[in-house]
């Protein structure tokens, strides 16, 4: 169904890090870009459509007014709002906001760290753009930062913060256009593998809260008001998202997942873990009986590879890239 294209060099090998890739197509330029996490830097790729032209950029973790930081990336993600798109990164020191090729930072961040240290890391992870004009943001603490962000310029404000989760959060999701009247938009996942689901507004308000089996949630995501949650035991579970029935549950892989992603116009899965493997599934709805069923389409072995990011490069489905620990590339596969 799928095969290997050219492979995406990169400066830096990839870190072994949840959701370890972002993928933002721009239609009009034919370009699309990529990024990945080295340690303190973010690894940016512009790609041709073509395969011919590559250009690179080198993202650092940035503190005001200092040098030098040596302060670890645990995330860079882009988030695509009706009136822009901004590239996010968060680390041990904060949450930084940039235009989304990366050249003019826009919004800085600092985390609050306690005065006197604790064995609680401190950290930002888990980034979503919510319809229509905010960027959540997760935190160690389990507080999910919301920013209201304006359709131009650098004066983004703070607008809520969320406190539902008592574990650290790790991955959050969210859907909806315009045309759509969602309920739930929003999903959030954390350590403990709870979820808490979410209808965005002027005050978010939580919908459902799903309780986690003590086995960490590292990848999560909302389609047709399905919540697809992947798992540290391999699993992957199905939830409705207002209910919280659980549609279904796939032992998808032998070890931890560490990236789902979905194509929103086809129903396809995307699920890369540990084990070398990334798989391609197919949800399917059957408005019937209100259920989703899963299907399994593709398996792709990255031989001797801890997989640490998969993502589809379109919204169909028809192309998908992968990376993976100490690889300084990205593999890209596409639909035979």
């Amino acid at each position: 169904m799928y095969h290997k294209e050219k492979s995406i060099q990169i400066k830096n090998s990839a870190s072994a890090l949840y959701n370890n890739l972002s993928v933002l197509r721009i239609a009009p330029r034919q370009l699309t870009y990529f990024t990945v996490v080295h340690a303190n830097v973010v690894n940016m790729v512009s790609a041709s459509w073509d395969g011919l032209n590559y250009s690179h950029r080198q993202l650092q973790s940035k503190e005001p007014n200092v040098a030098t930081s040596t302060s670890l990336i645990m995330q860079a993600a882009f988030c695509v709002l009706p009136s822009r798109e901004l590239l996010v990164l968060t680390s041990q020191k904060g949450i930084q906001m940039y235009e989304s090729d990366g050249s003019i930072m826009v919004y800085w961040h600092a985390l609050d760290t306690p005065e006197t240290p604790t064995e609680q890391a401190v950290f930002a992870r888990g980034i979503s753009a919510v319809w229509e004009n905010y960027i959540c943001v997760g935190v160690s603490s389990g507080a999910i930062l919301v920013f209201d962000i304006p359709s131009k310029g650098s004066n983004i404000t703070l607008s809520e913060v969320l406190e539902e989760h008592n574990q650290s959060v790790t991955d959050m999701a969210s859907e909806c256009s315009g045309s759509q009247e969602c309920i739930a938009n929003l999903v959030t996942a954390d350590d403990g593998g709870n979820l808490c689901v979410w209808k965005s507004g002027e005050e978010f308000q939580l919908l459902n809260k799903i309780p986690g089996f003590d086995m960490s949630c590292s990848s999560v995501k909302l389609w047709k008001g399905t919540v697809v949650a992947g798992y540290g035991t391999g699993q992957i579970r199905l939830y409705e998202a207002v209910t919280g029935i659980l549609h279904a549950e796939v032992n998808a892989h032998a070890r931890w997942i560490y990236s789902l992603d979905i194509a929103p116009f086809s129903g396809l899965l995307l699920s890369a873990a540990e084990d070398s493997l990334v798989r391609v599934w197919h949800l399917s709805m059957t408005p019937e009986t209100n259920t989703v069923e899963v299907a399994h389409l593709h398996n792709e072995c990255v031989t001797d590879t801890q997989i640490c990011g998969a993502k589809f490069c379109d919204g169909d489905g028809y192309a998908f890239a992968v990376t993976g620990y100490d690889l300084s590339e990205i593999i890209r596969y596409i639909q035979s």
